[in-house]
């Protein structure tokens, strides 16, 4: 992977090859209550010269609790914004702040947009990488993989990094502070990691995919377990089981399995609705309910009951934890037809993940599905498509 940046972003950077290489795990993962003592050490073997990429909302937390206990390790630090997104105008930003200040190592602190930017930066500059959780909203500590967007949060492409995190720290006291919604939003993201790999991979023999696609149906288990006990008891134990499922587990998933476990549908329809949305919501929330119309695409065209049992299954699970079920839980109640279009034919461009489903789809099937996820199980024939449905649908 060049050092540069690329000019032709296309929607996916990963390609299948006869050399299967797999990115499985961080070096070394720190994870506990109040382990940001213990990992600055860590951290000092890795560079003395550390700039601390975060958000806005978590500069304030990086400053307060990483910052003090770098500085007794003597390290110099600097702290610098992606800004809104991981964006190209940021990862210029940052490159150049990186190489003012000299970085020996990079640190991302914050959800999956930070992680994302600070790892493709580390990347891009050759430099050890380090990540630090603040919320159970992604695997991005874990994975790698960085997804680029524009300004205005509209997904453009993935990069598949060179290697994983050199260091991972998960301090459980940290995600406790952060809003309860982005661990929903995680729980909505890992939980995918079932219905995409076992329709991708699931009549694969390769051994390491076989335990991806093994690992990610024991997540979904887990997730569907313990999630609602997690919600209501911040902190406690099961809460902390469901926060190495969203943060680690999911990660093992797509590290053992590689791209072609990674993301199906679900993932697709998130990054068409980026086009529509912007950041009128979360990574997890517009996957949560892509897995939806993933499974609705499944209903549709293949007749598959098992698809139609298991979406009725997740939209209980969704009402108990609060996860969205239609497009007016993501803002986009009152979208039009031509967003809608607009929605589909980016999530069914030529190289995008939507393509590993075992059958085709065309952009009035998949705008049927997108505006029918709740609909009731029905025993006739479900290949049919009414535009005037579509259009219903997007009214109401």
């Amino acid at each position: 992977m060049s050092n540069q940046l690329s000019t032709q972003p296309s929607l996916s950077t990963q390609t299948s090859s006869s050399l299967f290489t797999l990115t499985v795990a961080p070096a070394k993962v720190i994870r506990g209550s109040g382990v940001l003592q213990a990992a600055a050490a860590e951290i000092a073997c890795l560079g003395s010269r550390p700039l601390i990429v975060a958000g806005e909302s978590t500069l304030a937390i990086s400053r307060n609790n990483l910052q003090p206990v770098l500085e007794m390790q003597q390290l110099h630090t600097v702290q610098a914004s992606y800004g809104a997104d991981c964006c190209e105008a940021s990862l210029k930003s940052l490159h150049k702040k990186a190489k003012e200040h000299k970085a020996d190592v990079i640190i991302g602190v914050g959800g999956g947009k930070a992680l994302d930017t600070a790892k493709l930066v580390a990347h891009q500059l050759q430099l050890p990488i380090v990540t630090i959780a603040t919320s159970g909203s992604t695997c991005a500590a874990w994975s790698a993989l960085s997804n680029v967007y524009s300004e205005e949060g509209a997904f453009l492409y993935d990069v598949g990094l060179s290697r994983c995190p050199d260091l991972l720290i998960l301090d459980y006291d940290l995600i406790k502070t952060a809003p309860q919604r982005t661990l929903i939003a995680g729980i909505g993201d890992a939980i995918a990691k079932w219905y995409e790999a076992s329709v991708s991979s699931g009549h694969l023999q390769d051994t390491l995919i076989i335990a991806a696609v093994q690992q990610a149906r024991v997540l979904r288990d887990i997730l569907l377990q313990k999630s609602a006990a997690a919600l209501k008891e911040p902190g406690s134990e099961v809460w902390r089981e469901v926060v190495d499922a969203t943060v680690l587990l999911a990660g093992v998933v797509g590290g053992l399995g590689g791209a072609q476990c990674r993301t199906v549908a679900a993932h697709a329809v998130h990054n068409g609705l980026t086009h529509i949305s912007g950041h009128g919501s979360i990574h997890g929330e517009k996957v949560a309910f892509g897995i939806l119309v993933q499974l609705r695409l499944e209903e549709m065209l293949q007749g598959n009951q098992l698809a139609a049992s298991a979406r009725q299954q997740l939209l209980k699970f969704y009402t108990e934890i609060g996860l969205p079920q239609k497009l007016n839980g993501l803002g986009l109640g009152n979208i039009t037809l031509g967003e809608l279009q607009t929605a589909a034919e980016v999530a069914l461009v030529p190289n995008s993940d939507i393509h590993r489903l075992p059958f085709k789809v065309a952009p009035e099937q998949l705008m049927a599905a997108m505006v029918s996820t709740t609909a009731p199980i029905e025993s006739k024939d479900m290949n049919r498509v009414s535009p005037k449905g579509i259009s219903d649908e997007v009214e109401a």
